[in-house]
């Protein structure tokens, strides 16, 4: 046995480097283009005995572009999401049962709303993003998938981040219940390691909420009040109006990113360069240091108020999408309810727990404070406990 992971399969997003498989960014730039080493993600995954099974399609660089021609495995018909539409597509229609994505606006928790897969964004910077093709540094995270909560705990354990034993309590009051297991070692399950007590929960319906559809709404709202007849405490997280344009200084700071991420493409092949770069290089948004400034420091300020406002609470809950998955391969869906999130920095997990009516998977979202990423994972495994059993496409 190589390690935890041993003989299992992995499919990895077509922007994270594989020694062994191409890696095209789905980027005629890149036709064809073999990389001499493995990004940091993959290699740890093998190293711990993970099998990477193939590479998964992506909207062109992660961010534009060329459009992917992955389908939506519950309706052919629909976007998958993006940017990690094949690592959330394979994970649903049972392909393999763990995926890699990457997140720098909405691109593994929306891909894993509209597909009914789980995935987690986890805190920002915890996991190296070393080998993988980079838009905005301040954004850019790792993003998992698999077929449950203990599936996203066993990537998460992969990297080993452990953690010291504190008193039992809630994020926030001082303390973490956790078990700890020796690094390498088959332990306890971090999804084992929660110290009994009433989970709390905090719906932030955040400032876009009116762009939410009135269906994943009416969702959402049923769901947490079958949750609080099992025990569950619900209250309202409320959000500072002096925030509310967060997700417009996410995306100036994702832009700024791309005023360089595509430079080294353009000088080598400026007529294979997609125009959508080509304007991202050109500062398309006439960004100022002044205008940067502001948008980094109101965002610092939003993280530190929202994770104030956490406190005695296990999670912060939304949508993980607008709704269900529009119809067409022209989209990938409209990242309202993850911009913000990832601006923040915060750990993310998206539970196939909302439905529509005709059967289509929408998201629920959990969020928590910046390195609470284990403890995130406690309380969606808890949560999960309480859901119906994982639909599939195939059922």
């Amino acid at each position: 046995r190589r390690g935890p992971l041993h003989g299992v399969p992995v499919g990895v997003k077509d922007v994270i480097r594989t020694r062994d498989l191409p890696t095209t960014f789905n980027s005629p730039v890149y036709e064809g283009f073999q990389a001499k080493e493995d990004a940091h993600v993959v290699a740890t995954l093998r190293a711990s005995g993970a099998v990477i099974l193939g590479k998964t399609q992506t909207l062109e660089f992660a961010c534009g572009g060329r459009f992917p021609p992955t389908r939506n495995p519950w309706d052919l018909a629909r976007t998958p999401g993006g940017s990690s539409s094949g690592s959330g597509a394979a994970v649903a229609d049972g392909m393999v049962p763990l995926a890699l994505g990457t997140q720098t606006g909405g691109s593994t928790i929306r891909p894993a709303a509209f597909c009914g897969v789980h995935a987690m964004k986890p805190t920002w910077g915890r996991i190296p993003f070393d080998g993988i093709k980079s838009f905005a540094a301040h954004l850019d995270t790792i993003g998992f998938y698999g077929r449950s909560v203990a599936d996203l705990a066993m990537l998460w354990d992969a990297y080993d981040l452990i953690e010291p034993p504190g008193p039992a309590g809630r994020v926030g009051d001082g303390g973490q219940a956790r078990l700890q297991s020796a690094p390498g070692s088959t332990g306890t399950p971090v999804t084992d390691r929660l110290a009994p007590s009433p989970l709390r929960l905090g719906l932030c319906r955040t400032p876009l909420w009116n762009q939410a559809e009135p269906e994943a709404r009416a969702a959402l709202e049923s769901l947490l009040e079958g949750l609080a007849g099992a025990g569950v405490e619900v209250q309202y997280l409320d959000w500072d109006p002096a925030f509310d344009a967060i997700n417009t200084w996410q995306d100036e700071i994702m832009q700024d990113g791309g005023r360089s991420a595509f430079r080294p493409e353009w000088l080598q092949a400026p007529d294979r360069l997609h125009e959508e770069f080509q304007r991202k290089l050109g500062n398309q948004l006439q960004l100022t240091p002044a205008r940067m400034r502001a948008a980094l420091d109101a965002v610092a300020r939003c993280r530190i108020d929202f994770e104030q406002r956490l406190q005695g609470l296990d999670a912060a809950v939304s949508l993980s999408a607008p709704g269900v998955a529009p119809l067409g391969l022209h989209t990938q869906g409209m990242a309202t309810f993850n911009r913000l999130w990832t601006a923040l920095q915060v750990p993310c997990i998206s539970l196939p727990a909302l439905w529509s009516a005709e059967g289509l998977p929408m998201g629920l979202q959990l969020v928590q404070a910046r390195y609470e990423d284990e403890r995130l994972l406690q309380v969606a495994a808890r949560l999960e406990a309480l859901l119906p059993p994982t639909r599939r496409p195939w059922n």
